[in-house]
């Protein structure tokens, strides 16, 4: 990682994908998971007050249904903070959203960027591959944390093959930037962006390292058709 931007490498199991404009259509998702509850989701969905903050019921429906996958297979050391990042929305809009499930409570929203490699104001591709410098969709269980070059770091565990399983390998960590927040938009027509991590305001950064550490549930959301429909997590 260098600069303004955050480095972190995905291969890929696939050739990048190119999206289409059909892509961006949200397919529907059909769930095998035991014990969904949509009328679950749309009542907490609305307790939270998520659509005022931004959040669209799609995402948090995709959230919420790989939280509690991931859960039934024990596979989250924390189940009480899901965090999501909302890739559909403008980079100038805080778009993380970390949750209390346990007390059906927003514990913190803020700005995230997205990588370099995936568009301007606005996430556009994707990619899992070494050197694209975009940003990788799906889940991710959160690890430990580190001091590295941006300071205090969180490792990410990306789970999801073909989508962000070479997390690790391309170091994609949340980390604070200067190069995201409020400050930076004064002068700035859109934030900065990484090399491919969900960087996020360096004032905020230790709170919200925080919040989401040891093991909770860490979803990069975006429509696009090929993820939505792909994500053995979504559909599993």
């Amino acid at each position: 990682m260098k600069g303004q931007v955050l480095s972190i490498s995905f291969s890929i199991l696939f050739v990048p994908h190119l999206i289409e404009k059909n892509d961006f259509v949200a397919a529907p998702v059909k769930s095998k998971t035991e014990h969904f509850s949509t009328s679950r989701v749309d009542g907490l969905y609305s307790e939270l007050g998520l659509s005022a903050l931004g959040l669209s019921q799609k995402a948090f429906e995709c959230a919420y249904k790989g939280y509690q996958y991931l859960a039934k297979k024990q596979r989250l050391s924390n189940t009480s903070v899901l965090s999501i990042c909302d890739l559909s929305q403008s980079s100038n809009k805080k778009r993380l959203y970390i949750i209390d499930l346990a007390n059906n409570r927003i514990l913190l929203t803020s700005f995230v960027a997205h990588g370099k490699g995936s568009g301007a104001e606005f996430a556009r591709r994707f990619s899992n591959s070494s050197r694209s410098h975009q940003s990788s969709l799906g889940f991710f269980i959160t690890g430990s944390t580190y001091y590295g070059e941006h300071g205090l770091s969180l490792r990410l565990q990306g789970i999801e093959p073909g989508f962000n399983d070479h997390a690790v390998r391309r170091n994609i960590v949340v980390h604070g930037a200067e190069y995201i927040g409020n400050e930076y938009l004064k002068d700035n027509k859109f934030m900065g962006r990484s090399y491919g991590c969900p960087a996020v305001p360096q004032d905020e950064s230790a709170e919200i390292i925080d919040l989401m550490k040891d093991g909770s549930c860490f979803f990069i959301y975006h429509p696009t058709r090929i993820y939505i429909q792909r994500s053995s997590i979504l559909n599993g």
